[in-house]
């Protein structure tokens, strides 16, 4: 059992704030495993502060004299990963000019930190678990084995079980990673913690910027208390310093502290993680139909117009100097006094798909339908690459990822 001393000596000395049991678990949960050489997944939401605890685990451990490297997994393209972890021999591909030490090579003996595990690429993610299993790994471009001893601590902020199910993390790797876990509670569950971590940022930023330290009111303090903090404790601090620059008034109210929360009204709301991810996908859905409604509706205007043209030019024509190429007739049409019609072929064969509107309404895409498509046009665009799928349909990516699986779009 690790004494409340040594965990209030390590908070200061990683500069960590805070009193909430769920905090001091997390603290002492590491100082316990420190000393082994077990991998730690640490998980929690961004911003919790997950950084920090990889670095308690380091210099705890009997590798504190080793190289500590942090890798953020989320940051390094798909194409170049595996040859930042694992090394790669000179002319394996374009651009390997020399030989190259990757990660795992440079940290032997030391502590690797993998932040956003959970982005890694499927091929990597076998890669890393032959090192968790044997300490092997292989550069890229060689095919000799190379030994390391590396200890490694991992973190995530997505749900690795539903990851798992999607099929877009390795479950044996998982369980490897995850030999011990420590959790960070978001800053929403710390509200004995808040105010401390606001009056310490406050006389932080007040020192850095040469002004006093903010203070708050009764009421500022109380919608600090009650706004849901989704960005954790990087929002309080990138807040707190906004409020510190910005406003002249030393003594800022909880009108102040709003105008910089943003959608208050909605963030405040308690949540129950299981009911608000529901709802969080439904209100995503929920834009998702408006959008394939608004591009069905433009289909069927554009279409409809073009009926309109068609009809135009079989009826009037000939009062305009039009005429319509038919294969009955083997005319074409010439342009004369109507220079807002572009030229048309109209053959037999494509005049059959044109239909009136109640004919289009039963033989349009079905909604599905046309979601699949989009989706499937929109990753063709994108090379198949989701991260900028999502961005372009204004989607999120766990939305994406859902209506891939669902249209079997892999």
């Amino acid at each position: 059992m690790i004494a409340l001393s040594d965990i209030q000596q390590t908070k200061q000395r990683f500069g960590i704030i805070g009193n909430t049991p769920g905090l001091l678990r997390a603290v002492s949960r590491a100082l316990q495993i420190a000393p082994t050489d077990l991998s730690v997944l640490i998980t929690g939401e961004s911003g919790t502060g997950k950084e920090f605890f990889p670095q308690i685990i380091h210099m705890n451990s009997h590798r504190k004299h080793g190289r500590y490297i942090a890798v953020n997994c989320g940051a390094i393209p798909e194409g170049t990963i595996d040859s930042e972890l694992f090394g790669h021999e000179k002319g394996s591909f374009t651009g390997a000019l020399a030989d190259r030490k990757g990660y795992f090579e440079e940290a032997d003996g030391g502590t690797i930190f993998l932040d956003e595990v959970g982005e890694l690429p499927l091929t990597t993610q076998a890669r890393l678990l032959r090192v968790l299993e044997s300490g092997e790994f292989i550069k890229v471009g060689s095919s000799k084995v190379q030994k390391t001893n590396v200890r490694i601590v991992a973190a995530t902020n997505v749900n690795m079980i539903k990851a798992i199910s999607e099929g877009k993390f390795r479950e044996d790797l998982f369980y490897r990673l995850n030999t011990v876990p420590i959790e960070l509670p978001p800053l929403r569950d710390r509200s004995e913690d808040i105010l401390l971590l606001f009056r310490k940022f406050s006389n932080d930023f007040a020192e850095k910027y040469r002004m006093p330290a903010i203070q708050l009111t009764d009421d500022a303090k109380n919608m600090l208390l009650t706004y849901r903090w989704p960005g954790n404790i990087r929002q309080l601090k990138n807040v707190t310093e906004q409020i510190s620059i910005f406003e002249t008034s030393r003594e800022v109210s909880a009108n102040i502290i709003k105008s910089y929360l943003p959608s208050y009204n909605i963030e405040r709301l308690p949540v129950v993680s299981n009911n608000s991810e529901n709802n969080k996908e439904g209100f995503l859905f929920g834009n998702e139909r408006e959008m394939l409604y608004q591009i069905i509706f433009e289909m069927r205007k554009e279409i409809n117009e073009l009926k309109g043209i068609v009809d135009n030019l079989n009826t009037t024509g000939n009062e305009h100097g039009l005429k319509v190429y038919t294969p009955e007739n083997n005319t074409t049409i010439t342009h004369t006094t109507v220079p807002a019609v572009k030229t048309f072929h109209i053959d037999k064969e494509s005049s059959e798909d044109v239909h009136d509107e109640s004919e289009f309404e039963e033989t349009s895409l079905s909604l599905e339908d046309a979601e699949k498509e989009m989706i499937r046009k929109s990753l063709e665009r994108n090379n198949g690459k989701r991260k900028k799928t999502a961005e372009e349909l204004k989607i999120s990516e766990r939305t994406l990822y859902r209506k891939i699986k669902e249209y079997n779009l892999e």
